[in-house]
């Protein structure tokens, strides 16, 4: 989890950075800006046709209509060409708020002035240009704004008060008041958009974690060796993770499907919890890859109409677990027991050899000698392997070409008398096939599966092997079928031939097919036992896709 989660930390976002003033004023608003120079359009319009249609009923542009349609036609042609500047992007954001603003309190003011003063009612749009360049451009560019609009208003109170000795319903109170209330919306426009974008930083920030915890969620769902389905209320798949799906032989695409499609079975368990949950669940056999999966279900809230998580046990896994757990602890005594009884079987082994050698015992006492040291030698050679497993070395796994190797096996296990020459056969496909396991840990399993064929198949003179190799349809791995022509072995005792102490033969220990898989396991591989298409026996090796394999096999001589 660890490695996995470092390589995954790439995806994480850093959601620590703070928020500055700096950051806040210059970071480009170009959404905001756009609707600012759609605004400026319809005012601009809207000015344009009001003193076009009903000049004679306003009083806008009553001092000087010809100024006032001026400006409102320049106007609504600047505000043409703000919307495909903004549109654009071009020129940089900074110049195009600041040239907008300004030009925007400009053209306002003319159209003040063209108005009458301050009793046209036009202020109020300084205001609006104001808190907008506020919103636009917060901080110092924002009391600008409010600083150049009061003076332009009272530039042009005093320019048509004192110079042109117009007349004026406002006096300078009304512009101080308007020029006050300008710095009022900046000042509080700025400080509600700082507050406004702190709240969003602080937002994208939370989205962030939020999103992070999210992500390390389904990574640690994903990797969990329980299945996980999470359903709707209407029991349809939210999410599910890679081990319920290969226990429940799923395939890829199930999110949003319905439950029932998945597994009818599931589906009927998970009515059956929601109708009694305390009912004790039940186990789910799933003919597909006869796997036994305990489910168990959690309801996702409180109240009936929100969903479920489903949790599936692989029974099968937890019961190997608690095999290995039982092996390992049955290991270490009998390693104990069997330290303790090699002390006094060779004092009884070395008294029976030295009684063996009396001229004064009686044939039938020479007899009784040699069944004390044939039974004596078996149980050395089960003390001998006992140890063994319980001091395991290490290997060295190496690159094979499988039909070379084989072919060398048949030879030397033919040369040993075990059999002849044209009683074992070799064959591998294709020929150029590679595996990897070290060769003489692959050497000690075969020579093992081999004997034991010879041991206990048909009379020695009809006894035929066949080494062959191949490669796995569905995984693609490369395999190994040791197969005899024997009697087989009964479907009964088919799940219990690897257990250790197990056999069928009197004379035999029960430790040989039990150290062959433990020897495979170790290093990558997996035997198992089917039968074989012609009759007899066939005990296949197969061996790990990948070529890269850890040096920690447990490796151990085994003996029948």
């Amino acid at each position: 989890m660890t490695a996995a989660t470092g390589a995954d930390s790439r995806m994480y976002v850093n959601s620590t950075e703070g928020i500055s003033e700096t950051t806040i004023g210059i970071e480009p608003a170009w959404k905001p800006l756009r609707l600012l120079t759609f605004y400026r359009l319809i005012l601009a319009g809207l000015l344009t046709v009001l003193h076009f249609t009903l000049s004679g009923d306003t009083s806008l542009g009553m001092l000087a209509p010809g100024l006032y349609g001026l400006a409102c036609i320049g106007y609504l042609l600047f505000s043409l060409l703000a919307g495909f500047a903004a549109r654009l992007r071009w020129p940089d954001y900074e110049m195009q708020v600041i040239s907008q603003i300004f030009i925007d309190i400009g053209v306002i003011t003319v159209l003040i002035h063209a108005s009458g003063g301050l009793a046209s009612g036009l202020g109020i749009l300084l205001i609006i240009s104001v808190a907008t360049g506020s919103i636009l451009l917060p901080g110092r560019m924002a009391f600008m704004f409010a600083a150049a609009a009061t003076l332009a208003i009272m530039g042009e109170h005093i320019y048509s008060h004192i110079l042109l000795d117009m007349p004026r319903t406002a006096g300078y109170t009304q512009v101080g008041l308007l020029g006050a209330a300008l710095f009022a919306s900046a000042g509080l426009t700025y400080l509600l958009a700082r507050r406004i974008k702190e709240s969003e930083a602080l937002a994208r920030r939370r989205g962030v974690d939020i999103a992070n915890l999210a992500r390390l969620n389904a990574h640690i769902v994903q990797r969990l060796q329980a299945g996980i389905i999470v359903t709707d209320h209407f029991h349809n798949i939210l999410l599910i993770n890679d081990t319920a799906r290969k226990l429940l032989n799923a395939p890829g695409t199930l999110t949003g499907q319905p439950l029932v499609n998945l597994s009818h079975a599931l589906f009927s368990k998970l009515q059956e919890w929601l109708r009694a949950p305390a009912r004790q669940p039940t186990l789910l056999k799933n003919e597909a890859n006869a796997a036994s999966i305990l489910p168990q279900f959690a309801r996702l809230g409180s109240s009936n109409g929100l969903g479920a998580l489903i949790f599936l046990e692989d029974m099968a896994a937890m019961e190997k677990q608690a095999q290995q757990i039982k092996l390992a602890s049955l290991g270490r005594l009998t390693a104990s027991i069997a330290h303790e009884i090699r002390n006094p079987l060779g004092a009884i082994s070395h008294a029976a050899q030295l009684l063996n050698e009396q001229n004064v015992l009686a044939e039938d006492d020479h007899r009784l000698m040699t069944i004390i040291g044939d039974n004596t030698s078996r149980v050395n050679v089960i003390v001998e392997n006992i140890l063994q497993l319980s001091r395991p070395n290490s290997s060295i796994p190496q690159i094979l070409h499988l039909a070379d190797w084989v072919e060398q096996f048949a030879g030397e296990f033919a040369r040993s008398g075990k059999c002849t020459a044209a009683q074992i056969s070799c064959a591998a496909t294709p020929a150029d096939m590679e595996i990897c396991m070290d060769p003489s840990l692959l050497h000690q399993v075969v020579w093992n599966l081999c004997q034991n064929a010879v041991h206990h198949g048909r009379a020695p003179a009809a006894t035929r092997l066949q080494l062959v190799g191949g490669l796995t349809a569905t995984s693609g791995a490369a395999h190994l079928d040791i197969i005899d022509n024997g009697p087989g072995i009964e479907p009964d005792m088919t799940d219990k031939i690897f257990e250790p102490f197990f056999t069928t033969h009197s004379s035999g220990t029960g430790l040989g097919l039990y150290i062959a898989r433990e020897i495979c396991e170790s290093n990558g591989a997996h035997l198992e036992y089917r039968p074989a298409a012609e009759g007899g026996s066939c005990f296949r090796i197969t061996f790990p896709v990948n070529t890269e394999m850890p040096v920690s096999p447990l490796a151990a001589k085994s003996t029948s």
